[in-house]
Order: C-alpha cells, then structure tokens, then sequence
C-alpha cells in the first residue's frame, strides 16, 4: 500500500471483527481511560503466525530463507518466545491493511525489513549505551572478585546502581511518544506518574504500532498481538495464544498514545 514496505493488505482470509479489548490505560493529558479492540486485527495475527511458521523466519520479504539472524529457531532457544502484534489501519486514501511488530529486538537486533521500527533511534541508543554499559560490566567483574566482608564491596556495589539507574532514565527519554491529537511527549512525561518505569516500557508491539500510525496518518481499527516461541519462564505466555497489551509496562504510557483515536 505505500512506498516503504511496512503496510500490506489484507490477506484473503475469512476475517472476523472482535470487540474484545486488546489494550487500555489512563491518559495522564485528558484524565480519561481509553481502551481499543482486538477488531479484524485477530485473524490477521493467527494469519501471521501462519506465515512466519511455513518460512522459519520473520524475514518474511527475503526471497529464501532470509538472513539466518531472524530465523523462528532463535524463539524455540535462548529467547524462549516473543509477542508479535499486527494493527489493521486504514490510510488516507481510505485503503484498508495491516501493518505489523514485534516486541524489544529479535536477535539483539531492532529493525527488521517489513516490520514498524522501534520508537527510539538506534544511533542515538548505541551512542548512549556503549560506554556506560562497559563501565558496568567492570564494575561487575571487580565486585566478583570482592570477599562479602570487603569494605569498598558496598560503595561499588551502590556505584553500579546509579550508574543502571541514570543509564535507564536516559534511555527512556530517548522514546518521544505520539498520539493521535497530533501531540507529543518524552515517555517519562508521557507515562501515569507515581509507579516508576519498568526496564522494556516503549518497547513492546501496542506502543511501537500506535506511534507509528500516528506518524504516518494512518487509522487504527484493531489490534492483536500473538505469543510465538517457547513458553516463557513464569508459564504466563504459550506458543499461539492472543493477549491483551501488558499492564506493568504499556498500561502507563498506552493512555497518551491512544488519546484522539475514536
């Protein structure tokens, strides 16, 4: 549908229209809970899932297998699953398609072809985050070698913490959050105050459509996003099965950005 790859139509499926709620939060601008539906955006994941599962891949516009950095074995490793979000949308011209993510980075890597880029800007992180995450690093390397009793173990150990800490307000700084009243805000001012802001917010597929629609004019009606992979850890995410967007982490920042969407 456009020059850039990212909207595809459609596909030619039965596709059913779902009022079930995909995501919500409070908007700290307008003081009101909005929330948005699952709409055809359901079928289309499943559809995804289909797709991503016939190819081995994400690379789902490579011609073969694709780079083998995105291969679907990487969700069945060290990953142990990933949630994968597809927005159905309606562009200015009044056509309607999809366009699709996947939640922090695949293989360490942010932007694949095909899919919504992140919100933040990739140089930008990589400039923040080289040098400080080395000094890190170090300073972890030197408190394993400490005994417990050792009294410079405390004031390293406290170092280490500020510097996560200062590193991590940065970083989320580095996320500028749109909605759709055309407004825009650095996630710490977008985000309900009061609870602190989880490592991973911003990065997470709702957020990462919702941003990009925004930006683009396009028109959201639906939301879905998909589990893919190995069960995760707590047994709280399985292979095939839709969820709505996370509370710990999108609930504070999914109220802004869906602020002006009817």
């Amino acid at each position: 549908m456009n020059a850039n790859g990212l909207i595809f139509p459609l596909p030619d499926i039965d596709i059913s229209d779902s009022d079930e709620i995909s995501c919500s939060g409070f908007c700290i601008e307008c003081g009101k809970t909005h929330t948005f539906r699952q709409g055809k955006a359901q079928n289309v994941a499943r559809h995804l899932l289909a797709c991503i599962e016939k190819k081995g891949s994400i690379d789902l516009l490579a011609e073969d297998n694709g780079n083998p950095l995105f291969s679907l074995d990487y969700l069945y490793s060290k990953a142990r699953g990933q949630m994968f979000g597809v927005m159905t949308v309606v562009d200015s011209e009044g056509r309607e398609g999809f366009i699709q993510a996947f939640s922090g980075q695949y293989n360490s890597i942010w932007s694949v072809p095909g899919w919504v880029p992140p919100i933040l800007n990739e140089t930008e992180f990589n400039e923040l985050t080289v040098n400080i995450e080395k000094e890190i690093k170090d300073l972890g390397k030197k408190i394993a070698l400490l005994d417990k009793g050792d009294p410079i173990l405390k004031e390293l150990k406290e170092k280490r913490k500020k510097i996560s800490a200062d590193l991590m307000s940065a970083i989320h700084r580095l996320f500028r959050l749109n909605n759709f009243k055309k407004k825009s805000l650095p996630l710490p001012e977008a985000a309900l105050p009061g609870k602190g802001i989880p490592t991973g917010t911003g990065e997470c597929c709702a957020p990462k459509l919702l941003n990009y629609a925004a930006l683009n004019g396009l028109h959201p009606t639906g939301i879905a996003e998909i589990y893919i992979g190995k069960e995760n850890r707590s047994c709280s995410r399985k292979h095939g099965v839709i969820y709505p967007s996370c509370t710990e982490k999108c609930s504070l920042i999914l109220g802004f950005m869906l602020c002006g969407l009817q």
